[in-house]
């Protein structure tokens, strides 16, 4: 984990006056009619779009760095890039606080079945998924909320971490998904999103 710290060290200098912000509070008008956009994607909290994650729930410093790697081409994920590349500080932090305020999603799909459930749960205690995202797994800090995430993103996610096509801002998530297969994937994305 020391290259973990590193690597997080390294973004504190600049994301630091991006974190120091404003109180959590319900966007104004114009906030509202910025964040416009967002919702026609991600949904007003649940996302209705196939490989669009849900943003209701997520924690603001989760992201404002997921904004900031979108902005510095940290993270590719277009639109998201272009979305992002005008951005001043103030205003990743102003749409962080903005996508806060979203209520969390709703669970999609039945609940999952006893040993879908079971096996997943073993794979979450295996790999520590609750040190991490908490022990509901709706995040904490810079770590993002995964509790009723859309099953595909979420599939779509881990696959990314475990090819090493999407990097993280800290490689945790690149070394644990290593150790999952192709139905581990399944099983922890279908058991997730329907917590």
């Amino acid at each position: 984990m020391r290259r973990s710290s590193r690597a997080i060290r390294g973004l504190g200098p600049i994301l630091g006056t991006v974190l120091a912000g404003a109180a959590l509070a319900a966007p104004d008008a114009a906030m509202q009619e910025r964040l416009a956009p967002c919702i026609g994607c991600h949904g007003a909290g649940t996302s209705g779009t196939e490989g669009v994650p849900s943003l209701g729930g997520q924690l603001p410093d989760y992201v404002v760095t997921q904004l900031f790697q979108f902005r510095e081409k940290q993270r590719e994920a277009p639109p998201m890039n272009d979305v992002a590349a005008g951005f001043s500080d103030d205003d990743l932090r102003a749409y962080a606080d903005a996508v806060a305020t979203l209520p969390p999603p709703s669970r999609s799909g039945p609940a999952a079945d006893p040993a879908l459930a079971e096996r997943a749960q073993g794979l979450v205690a295996k790999h520590q998924c609750n040190s991490c995202h908490g022990s509901d797994l709706a995040g904490r800090d810079a770590i993002p909320r995964i509790r009723a995430q859309r099953e595909d993103y979420l599939a779509k996610a881990l696959a990314g971490y475990k090819s090493n096509a999407r990097p993280g801002y800290d490689p945790a998530m690149n070394e644990v998904a290593q150790g999952l297969s192709e139905g581990d994937i399944a099983d922890l994305a279908a058991y997730v999103s329907r917590l």
